[in-house]
């Protein structure tokens, strides 16, 4: 069952799409191989990630198409699992394929990750900004989304 939710792009950390101080590449380039052996390939797809606010919802990764535990894409740190779900990023009326990128943060304590702010691997979003609105179509058989209810 696919739905629909109102999202606002926002910036990441940047580490997917390119290299930085810590990582000497760009990660989500250095992992498409990975994933492709394991049976998705993302090489069709933008080389980064759109971080999406969800805000004041959050979600959960619930029955994912895809989990891959334990991958070994880089001797930087150790081995991360990475789950992945179907879904769409509509904006200005034109709707993007793509799939929800979830580096289990179990497995990545370098970086903390807001439960309310969504990675998606899409094709790429002509015009897109930093502050735009947008929608994401998620699967909610895949992805749980719950009202946030952390303490503000």
């Amino acid at each position: 069952m696919l739905k629909k939710f109102p999202g606002i792009l926002v910036q990441g950390y940047q580490v997917a799409s390119r290299p930085s101080k810590d990582y000497p590449y760009s990660a989500l380039e250095k992992q498409k191989p990975y994933f492709k052996a394991l049976g998705l390939d993302l090489y069709g797809f933008f080389t980064g990630t759109l971080n999406i606010s969800i805000a004041p919802l959050s979600f959960e990764m619930t029955a994912p198409e895809f989990t891959f535990p334990l991958v070994e894409w880089t001797d930087l740190h150790p081995p991360e699992t990475f789950s992945f779900s179907r879904c769409n990023v509509i904006f200005k009326n034109k709707k993007y394929p793509g799939w929800v990128y979830y580096p289990h943060p179990e497995t990545k304590k370098n970086h903390f990750q807001d439960r309310s702010l969504l990675e998606v691997i899409a094709h790429k979003v002509t015009g897109i900004q930093y502050g735009d609105t947008l929608e994401v179509e998620l699967n909610l058989q895949e992805v749980e989304i719950q009202a946030d209810t952390s303490p503000s």
